[in-house]
């Protein structure tokens, strides 16, 4: 097993660069993309990096030379012939071929597109623009980057017996949890924490001690390089991006309404009914269940990201009864911040209600909270989201009015197309 204080102390990015792989990313990022090539791969696409966590002053903490040397190495890298065997030949979902050759073989050229980079005041602005398959591409490894950056910079202020002690101090305070949740009968959860972990090698450490401390109830992980290292499931299936995207390339009102319907439509025929999970809440979920047709009701599940969960689950229930599916035989998936205290209140209120699973993110990954001078290890909540799509601004509105992005009128238009009406705002912490 990797000392990781020992390596955080002699730590050098040439030796230990943050982003190693372009597989070390997010699962349903590959599935998405796939299917983004398929369907849009001309669309013109530009993302950027949103601090929702505005007290965390990136640009004095990460040297822009170091951010920038990280970003380029990034641009540096292609797939492996083993990373490339793994995702031709492995077996995901039950499906073998899961990656058509014509992905792998863009996938096995592909370079990651320029990025630009500015300082603002005490934050960084880092956009990318290009076509949709390739940008989406950055949104990982960039957030990763930026987490990890700022972890060494914390960290190089330490002695080499005060990391030791940092380390023990955070792996205990997991084996405490792993063991709190080893006493829920049933538990499935996997880990969702690449893009807001503290490091690599934290990462690596965390799903080890999970597949030890909760053997099958511990079902795998997003991360395609740590899935491929320890012999794990991949997890994921689709996210915001697309009806998103979908939405702001809407000619009409109606076509807009519809767009959220058509992502997964696109995703039904690419995935020949597999990863059938509905991920509702860029617009609202109440509304978009309200409005979805038929054939959804009969998918999977259901993954809730935003808002209050409990709130959500028991929308995503009343909605299966009303379209006369047994709320039984259907999946929620909870991956919205969070931790050991959350995971076992919902649990305890949905277990045999339905087949409940979580996506555990950032208070798995990077949980280092009060271990820091002023508290500067504690995580926060940094995103990398598609702004414009075509030259048409996007919009999320979330189940949290604090999640919420976009120019504010059409904040304002998409809020009265989809029906938005009264929500109530939750703190956006991870």
């Amino acid at each position: 097993m990797v000392d990781i204080a020992t390596r955080v102390y002699n730590q050098n990015w040439k030796i230990d660069p943050i982003i190693r792989s372009l597989i070390d990313t997010d699962f349903y990022k590959l599935l998405m993309c796939q299917s983004v090539l398929r369907n849009r791969p001309d669309t013109m696409v530009t993302f950027s990096l949103i601090n929702r966590s505005p007290q965390i002053p990136l640009a004095d903490l990460i040297d822009e030379g170091e951010l920038r040397e990280q970003l380029d190495h990034v641009r540096s890298l292609s797939l492996s012939r083993g990373e490339s065997t793994w995702l031709r030949g492995n077996t995901f979902y039950g499906k073998r071929m899961m990656f058509s050759p014509e992905f792998m073989g863009w996938f096995e050229a592909l370079r990651l597109p320029p990025y630009h980079l500015e300082r603002k005041g005490d934050q960084y602005e880092l956009t990318f623009e290009g076509k949709w398959p390739e940008v989406m591409m950055w949104e990982i490894p960039a957030l990763a980057v930026l987490m990890e950056l700022r972890s060494r910079a914390v960290l190089a202020r330490m002695g080499k017996f005060e990391l030791q002690v940092l380390y023990a101090r955070a792996m205990t305070r997991l084996w405490e949890k792993i063991e709190r949740l080893r006493r829920i009968d049933g538990l499935k959860i996997a880990d969702f924490g690449s893009r807001r972990r503290h490091s690599f090698l934290w990462q690596d450490w965390c799903v080890q001690a999970m597949i030890e401390g909760l053997g099958g109830a511990f079902i795998g992980t997003s991360n395609c390089r740590i899935a491929m290292r320890r012999d794990i499931e991949a997890i994921g299936t689709n996210a915001h991006e697309l009806p998103m995207i979908y939405s702001a390339l809407a000619d009409t009102d109606e076509a807009l309404r519809e767009a959220p319907y058509k992502v997964l439509a696109d995703w039904h025929e690419e995935h020949e009914g597999n990863l059938r999970i509905i991920l509702p809440d860029t617009y609202g979920t109440e509304g978009f269940l309200k409005h979805a047709p038929g054939w959804l009701a009969g998918w999977t599940g259901i993954r809730i990201d935003s808002g209050d969960p409990a709130t959500g689950a028991e929308i995503a229930i009343r909605w299966w009864r009303e379209m006369g599916e047994d709320p039984r035989d259907k999946l929620v998936i909870f991956s919205d911040g969070l931790d050991v205290d959350k995971i076992e209140e919902l649990h305890a209120q949905f277990a045999g209600r339905v087949r409940v699973s979580f996506g555990w993110g950032t208070l798995l990954t990077n949980d280092f909270r009060g271990f820091a001078e002023g508290d500067s290890l504690a995580p926060f909540s940094l995103v990398c989201k598609a702004v414009a799509a075509d030259g048409r601004p996007t919009v999320k509105l979330s189940d949290n009015p604090n999640k919420a992005t976009g120019p504010a009128e059409e904040v304002a238009r998409y809020r009265r197309i989809f029906g938005i009406g009264d929500q109530v705002a939750q703190p956006v912490l991870v």
